[in-house]
């Protein structure tokens, strides 16, 4: 059930075996339908979801009422609110699966457990956090840098299929730009 996220921190620290069986321990299995909500803007944020089957956005409503994709993860990826997570706070976005998805969650209690039982993972959260947070800065360089044309044409080039499994709204959303002006981008309009 767990071998999905065995395997991932397998890439970046070994696991002997009581130690994965320590983890596997304080780990919970959740699925959620397409369009079901894994955590909502105001509810607590003490926990991080491992996403081993499908594809997540995170979003906010801005005051327009508009919704505004902040991100999206696929398979192997973590998604949560980190400073809810991290202060003990109720989130302020909301993460919704785009398809039928399944998850492993940990939560904030047995995060603390965990590290303490299993100290290499804390070099593996670290790992992770660090590659996640280049994301995030290379998405924000993107936004001040490109123009909405050649943001789409980069992310359709560099990431093809993940383009295909996303609906062009949100795709539009993402980007920072409406859909219609993504409709003219595709038919060359721009």
């Amino acid at each position: 059930m767990y071998s999905s996220l065995v395997a991932h921190i397998a890439k970046f620290v070994t696991l002997d075996e009581s130690e994965k069986e320590v983890l596997c321990s304080l780990l919970t299995y959740e699925k959620f339908k397409k369009k079901e909500h894994l955590l909502k803007e105001g509810q607590s944020g003490n926990t991080q979801y491992f996403i081993v089957k499908g594809c997540t956005r995170q979003y906010i409503i801005n005051e327009k009422g508009t919704e505004q994709t902040l991100q999206f993860a696929i398979e192997n990826w973590w998604v949560t609110d980190y400073l809810a997570f991290h202060n003990n706070t109720s989130s302020q976005f909301y993460f919704q699966a785009i398809e039928n998805c399944e998850a492993i969650t940990l939560e904030k209690s047995n995060m603390e457990i965990v590290l303490e039982k299993v100290p290499k993972l804390e070099k593996y959260f670290r790992l992770v956090l660090q590659k996640s947070y280049g994301a995030s800065q290379i998405r924000i360089k993107y936004l001040f840098t490109m123009s909405a044309e050649e943001r789409y044409h980069n992310m359709n080039n560099r990431f093809p299929e993940f383009m295909q499994r996303v609906p062009q709204y949100m795709v539009a959303s993402y980007l920072d730009f409406s859909p219609e002006f993504l409709s003219k981008i595709r038919a060359g309009k721009t």
